[in-house]
């Protein structure tokens, strides 16, 4: 789908706007469409910089984020393709450590449609053979590559040599595309396994791993599982991270929550268990604190909408916008809200997630809920938030909007200053993003 992407360059809009009127308008999975737009192109994948490939449900792009951090601080250059984006698509797509410049974005779109008119390809095809032709074409020493939806037959997963891939945390989200079981959900994401190339990955039930055992044994590549193959813990104040090449102390990422701990150990994962670039412990531990995703439990103290509250008070954002997430979220909270706090939750969520299973773990704990529209998206009314919010035993009080529920809690001059997380929606986060001038960078 078209991710209601918009562009202040004309160039990049221009070409934006063509995709949007050739695009299904829909997420269409299989490699069929992305095959023919590539081989018009000429391949471009065959001629990417050894690439480090990424799913999961939860925490791929803050693994993707110490990847890159790592590498970089070892002194290598690293194309990126993450998605969604925040703010302006340039995000995703960096080229040897730089967002796309407008011109070369407007240029590659271009070409890509120009060859491809017919194929009838997607929004997220189209874009992933562009960020291809951009790294086929400007040096670099790594390709860190995200998976858009599932794995198997997500875009990206034409790569068909992969120097390393790796698994995040699994959850149930996207089930239109992926099925209604976490069985299923896992043998989609276990999809991106290739032959020879390791597949490292998290801790999981026996439910989950089976069909990732299956999967990555199918094409004979090697399974590196946490709490078999390597280990990461954060527990006591440092990341002692553990693996047969030896142990490593490590200062705690900078990303807040405590599950930044395993995203940061699935990256050294792939990182030590790949021979093809020289990553010393040294960049490792710089990476803790370079590595940046925004809309992660991104605290924003500066801009014109913290400025809206009362000093003291804390304004969160946070994107995620499923169960699994909501209790990562919840539990970081839960440690952070002093008793007598108020903590307010100024919440938007796309129609298709699953509310009532987002705002259950933030059952008894006190939370305030302001209902947000998400503009231009199919969205939970905010009489349906308010209603969720209370058979969960939550307050909810109405806002016209993100300044207006910001400027609200303001004027209630609680003592203490409150805590204010926005969150429910990557939607939401970028509006927020470019209304506060404090987009990704």
């Amino acid at each position: 789908m078209a991710d209601h992407a918009v562009s202040s360059d004309p160039a990049v809009q221009a070409q934006l706007d063509r995709l949007s009127l050739l695009s299904p308008g829909a997420d269409i999975l299989g490699l069929e469409r992305i095959s023919a737009l590539l081989r018009r192109l000429g391949n471009p994948h065959h001629d990417l910089p050894p690439v480090f490939h990424v799913a999961g449900t939860n925490g791929k792009g803050s693994t993707c984020a110490f990847l890159r951090a790592a590498l970089e601080a070892a002194g290598h250059k690293v194309h990126a393709y993450t998605s969604p984006h925040l703010v302006r698509f340039n995000e995703r797509i960096r080229i040897a450590g730089s967002l796309i410049e407008d011109a070369l974005l407007a240029e590659l779109l271009a070409e890509v449609l120009d060859v491809g008119a017919d194929v009838g390809a997607s929004f997220f095809e189209v874009t992933t053979a562009a960020a291809f032709l951009a790294f086929a074409r400007t040096p670099a020493d790594a390709c860190v590559i995200e998976v858009g939806l599932g794995g198997r037959l997500d875009a990206t997963n034409v790569i068909e040599r992969p120097l390393i891939c790796g698994i995040a945390q699994l959850g149930l989200d996207h089930q239109q595309f992926l099925g209604d079981r976490i069985e299923d959900i896992a043998a989609e994401k276990a999809g991106i396994a290739k032959a020879g190339a390791p597949l490292v990955t998290q801790h999981y039930s026996a439910r989950i791993a089976a069909p990732i055992a299956r999967a990555a044994a199918a094409v004979n590549a090697p399974w590196l599982a946490a709490g078999a193959a390597w280990s990461v813990d954060g527990t006591r104040g440092r990341l002692d991270y553990r693996d047969l090449i030896g142990p490593l102390d490590l200062p705690l990422p900078r990303l807040p929550g405590g599950h930044q701990a395993d995203n940061a150990g699935l990256a050294i994962a792939m990182l030590r268990h790949q021979d093809a670039l020289a990553v010393p412990p040294a960049a490792l531990r710089a990476a803790m604190g370079w590595a940046e995703w925004p809309a992660r439990l991104q605290r924003l103290d500066r801009g014109p909408l913290p400025a809206l509250l009362a000093p003291g008070s804390e304004l969160w954002l946070d994107g995620g916008h499923n169960p699994a997430a909501a209790r990562v979220i919840a539990e970081y909270f839960r440690l952070r809200v002093a008793p007598g706090r108020r903590f307010h939750i100024l919440l938007g969520m796309l129609e298709n997630k699953d509310l009532e299973g987002f705002l259950e773990p933030f059952a008894g704990s006190g939370a305030i809920i302001h209902p947000l529209p998400i503009a231009g998206h199919a969205c939970h009314a905010p009489a349906a938030i308010a209603a969720a919010a209370n058979q969960a035993g939550l307050a909810a009080r109405a806002a016209g909007g993100i300044e207006a529920a910001l400027s609200a809690v303001a004027a209630e001059r609680d003592d203490p200053p409150p805590i204010v997380l926005v969150g429910g929606s990557l939607y939401l986060a970028g509006t927020l993003l470019a209304a506060n001038g404090t987009p990704p960078v």
